[in-house]
């Protein structure tokens, strides 16, 4: 059972798949706040975390950032990288998020969607959801074996050898 569960752990196909999600997740989430920063800018300000001077700049970079984390993790293209920079989006997400919640504002996250239709999901949910991305991007990060569908060729030592 071990080994089954080992080998599921280590399969190039579940890392493909997981690329694929958080990929495509990311790109779907920077959707709609590429095409309306102002909106954007605008959910950032609910926040309550950020001075007025940097709320712009992190409404038009953060977006961007999001979507080509997620073009680098479906095409195979710098997955560590890519992984560990969503790893990181989202650990400030759980602490901006887990900040208002101990506040006790309520705030749109404008995760998927910048108009708020009352569709929200709770903060809780929110943060479960972060946590489980969380550990999506790490398994990606430190997956070792060969990558599925990769662009990218590892420049380690052990593939060096070998060419």
């Amino acid at each position: 059972m071990k080994k089954i569960r080992l080998y599921f752990l280590d399969s190039p196909l579940l890392e493909l798949f997981l690329r694929l999600v958080l990929g495509g997740t990311f790109i779907y989430a920077s959707i709609h706040k590429i095409m309306e920063p102002a909106a954007f800018a605008k959910v950032i300000y609910g926040y309550y975390l950020f001075p007025d001077s940097s709320i712009n700049m992190i409404a038009i970079a953060l977006p961007y950032i999001e979507f080509l984390c997620g073009i680098f993790l479906i095409t195979g293209t710098f997955p560590v990288s890519a992984s560990l920079i969503i790893t990181g989006m989202l650990a400030a997400f759980i602490i901006a998020i887990s900040i208002n919640i101990i506040r006790g504002h309520e705030f749109d996250c404008g995760c998927f969607s910048i108009k708020n239709r009352g569709e929200n999901a709770s903060p809780v949910e929110i943060l479960i959801r972060d946590v489980l991305f969380i550990a999506l991007s790490l398994h990606i990060a430190f997956y070792k074996g060969k990558r599925k569908f990769a662009l990218a060729v590892s420049c380690d030592k052990a593939s060096l050898e070998e060419n």
